[in-house]
């Protein structure tokens, strides 16, 4: 019988398209699934920073110039961002329950929020 798989010149594939290849035989113990992203501290363990000279930019010493910009304006209470501002306290808001805390607040609180946020100010 041998003989006439050897002399057959029909070659069968070792998977048929049509069925699922089991995960075992697409990667074999000890393969890697796809692709697997370093976490920062990885690399910077894989790199030897210290052999490189001061002037060159790496992970750890890149300096980048002011974002151009504008910076997202958060609300105070919740920490969401505020599109809203209260001219009366300085104080940003997210939403309506915000507001009506924010109006409850007593002056020495308002000004904690506010020296949170480097912007305290003398209220009236």
């Amino acid at each position: 019988m041998e003989r006439e798989v050897l002399e057959a010149e029909l070659v069968l594939p070792t998977h048929m398209k049509f069925k699922k290849i089991q995960m075992y035989d697409k990667y074999p113990k000890g393969q890697a699934r796809g692709r697997h992203w370093k976490h920062l501290k990885q690399i910077i363990q894989a790199e030897n920073y210290e052999n490189y000279p001061p002037h060159l930019p790496t992970y750890v010493n890149i300096e980048t110039p002011p974002s151009m910009h504008p910076g997202k304006k958060i609300c105070d209470i919740t920490g969401f961002e505020a599109p809203y501002f209260d001219p009366r306290t300085k104080l940003r808001y997210a939403n309506t329950e915000v507001f009506k805390t924010i109006r409850s607040l007593p002056n020495d609180y308002v000004q904690r929020y506010l020296a949170l946020r480097n912007a305290a100010v003398v209220l009236r």
